[in-house]
């Protein structure tokens, strides 16, 4: 009885999660749409061709998450044993480092959002048990790009954005069990991998929490 009880609360934390998260995704889309409007004003067709085309992209991304994405990495039936105090990766020549897809890793997760400086690397581990996505990119990285990265994940909660020392590519999005290496944040795989993985069905502990443990996002 009490295992059934977690279970339904779990389902419950992760309906609540996903629908604040819904939300915030249909806040996103409504004051960009609403600065569409303001700059195309008296423009009626415009902004509809505007608007359309950002639904249609919408669309096509929810479409491509729902197939194998290209390039991703699979590491399935990792531990996922808590334990403190971990030793941070050491590259074994410089640029060679992926952040772990899983394994044992700090018994307090990282808060998620957007970080300017490295993170600890078995803390957000543990975020990604609860359903984030790590997405981290070379120290260095062009301004643009990052910024370009601080958009996608804009949209999600469930998200932890920060620079990796030694990362073996200029991006490396990461979720439990599953790693993607980009060149640039011109690849449309960028927003399937998160449409597909953040919450996603991968996660070891669907609803639980990316706030109350550790860290200061921006």
């Amino acid at each position: 009885m009490a295992k059934k009880k977690q279970s339904w609360q779990a389902q419950a934390a992760l309906a609540k999660a996903r629908a604040e998260q819904e939300r915030k995704a249909r806040r996103t889309r409504v004051v960009t749409w609403g600065v569409v409007g303001v700059v195309v004003a008296g423009l009626v067709v415009g902004a509809g061709v505007v608007i359309g085309g950002a639904a249609q992209d919408q669309a096509e991304i929810a479409e491509a998450a729902e197939s194998p994405i290209p390039g991703v990495e699979e590491t399935p039936d990792q531990s996922a044993n808590h334990v403190p105090a971990l030793p941070e990766p050491v590259a074994s020549a410089p640029g060679t480092l992926l952040p772990p897809t899983g394994g044992e890793h700090d018994p307090v997760w990282l808060n998620c959002g957007v970080y300017n400086e490295p993170v600890p690397t078995f803390n957000a581990v543990h975020s990604l048990e609860h359903g984030a996505v790590w997405v981290t990119y070379m120290p260095g990285l062009a301004e643009s790009e990052v910024a370009a990265l601080e958009d996608a994940v804009a949209p999600y909660d469930f998200t932890v954005l920060s620079p990796f020392e030694e990362l073996a590519a200029p991006i490396v999005l990461t979720a439990w069990g599953v790693q993607l290496e980009l060149d640039d944040t011109s690849d449309e795989r960028l927003e399937t991998f998160l449409a597909k993985y953040v919450l996603g069905e991968q996660t070891p502990e669907l609803g639980a929490s990316c706030v109350g443990g550790i860290g200061n996002p921006a």
